[in-house]
């Protein structure tokens, strides 16, 4: 028994440093084949459509609804200690610091990234990957680079319109449900709020969707042969995406805004 549960415990420390060395080994892949000629610009504008103009409504509709309900919540807490006029400044900070980027990032990771590895599981099972290198064209480099750009492009945008209806979402529960005077609580919003605090969301999505993107293509050129491969490594993608964002939300977070 205590030699299987050493067995064990070794096996899943050997495969988790065995998948953080093929993670990076793919990801020096992209950085050395992506910047080298040629230029796939017509994937990479195509990419950025699939991503970023596809994904507007349900990062929108997340962002409006979480910043109505934190509108909400923190004009219970805060009446507590009557001190419901933080509404505003809290709701607009909480949005463009943390759940703005972090929602929209869980909310396109479920979207893209499995769509990404659906779509290159689903290529190697029909051996298409193989059918671009004998056309001397470098899978990593035709079929990832541009799916990472755009996420990396499209993430941020999306962010920052999100944070924008978040705020609005605020604003719309703080008027119609709270008593709050429109020009007021846009007042407040305004005056809390720093350019460090739309750079850090930036620089957030910005990690976010280069994330979503390489685990998304990973799972997808190391799927296994079948559909039930490619189902894997689509819940792989979502999964890994989600966990990776948190994590390194924390990591951002301490070290954007040192204690």
């Amino acid at each position: 028994m205590i030699f299987r549960f050493f067995f064990k415990v070794g096996a899943l420390i050997f495969n988790l440093f065995f998948i953080i060395g093929a993670v990076s080994r793919f990801f020096l892949e992209i950085i050395f084949t992506g910047f080298a000629p040629p230029f796939y610009l017509k994937e990479i504008m195509k990419q950025l459509y699939r991503v970023g103009y596809t994904s507007l409504p349900v990062v929108g509709l997340t962002a409006f609804f979480t910043g109505g309900a934190l509108a909400l919540q923190i004009f219970e807490g805060g009446s507590r200690f009557n001190a419901e006029s933080v509404v505003p400044s809290i709701v607009a900070i909480g949005m463009v610091r943390e759940l703005g980027p972090v929602l929209g990032g869980l909310m396109v990771a479920g979207r893209v990234s499995a769509a990404m590895a659906a779509e290159i599981g689903t290529m190697k099972v029909t051996e298409q990957l193989d059918a671009l290198k004998t056309l001397s064209i470098e899978p990593v480099k035709y079929l990832v680079f541009p799916r990472v750009v755009a996420s990396a492009i499209s993430l941020p945008i999306l962010v920052s319109v999100g944070n924008t209806i978040g705020i609005m979402g605020g604003l719309f529960v703080g008027t119609t449900r709270l008593g709050f005077d429109s020009q007021l609580y846009l007042l407040n919003t305004l005056e809390f709020l720093t350019i460090d605090d739309f750079t850090s969301s930036l620089v957030k999505a910005t990690f976010f969707g280069t994330i979503i993107a390489i685990m998304g293509c990973f799972n997808g050129f190391y799927s296994k042969r079948g559909a039930e491969g490619v189902g894997r490594a689509t819940t792989a993608a979502v999964v890994s995406s989600s966990i990776l964002i948190l994590a390194s939300n924390y990591f951002l977070t301490e070290w954007l805004f040192k204690p």
